[in-house]
């Protein structure tokens, strides 16, 4: 029974690893994101200010940013894309976009609705995970075709 069980997960893992692997590595990043933002936020930098709370975004954004190309690249997505600085591009190119997506958000919910930061924060991520999974995966390691 246990070997069954073990077997069948396996085979979902192995059916499923790209998503698996991103949402796995997508938690870490938002631990990254979330831990950076809280630690700017409840130390050297104040959320009610409306500047601030963009630095902070900032801030924490470029320290997840950073984490998530270096996982995905090796173990999401698997790229053995010779040209890393343009594949480097492209991933913060598409990461800016949903970072301003976040700020959006963040200033919406909690600079205008004065909504708390620490809980908007935490959805507003949700859709990021979202949107940088589609971004990633059809426009930064998009597979190549092979030609028959």
């Amino acid at each position: 029974m246990i070997k069954k069980l073990y077997l069948k997960i396996k085979d979902l893992y192995f059916k499923y690893h790209e998503i698996i692997n991103y949402l796995i590595f997508g938690v870490l990043t938002t631990i990254v994101g979330l831990g950076t933002y809280y630690l700017f936020s409840m130390t050297i930098l104040n959320p009610d200010n409306p500047i601030e709370l963009q630095i902070t975004n900032v801030l924490s954004w470029i320290f997840a940013v950073t984490f998530a190309y270096f996982t995905n690249r090796k173990y999401v997505f698997n790229s053995k894309d010779k040209n890393i600085g343009k594949e480097m591009v492209k991933f913060y190119l598409a990461r800016i976009a949903s970072l301003l997506i976040d700020m959006l958000l963040m200033y919406i919910f909690v600079s205008r609705l004065k909504y708390n930061d620490k809980i908007v924060k935490i959805i507003v991520q949700v859709i990021v995970i979202v949107v940088n999974y589609i971004f990633s995966k059809l426009i930064v390691f998009k597979k190549q075709r092979v030609k028959e």
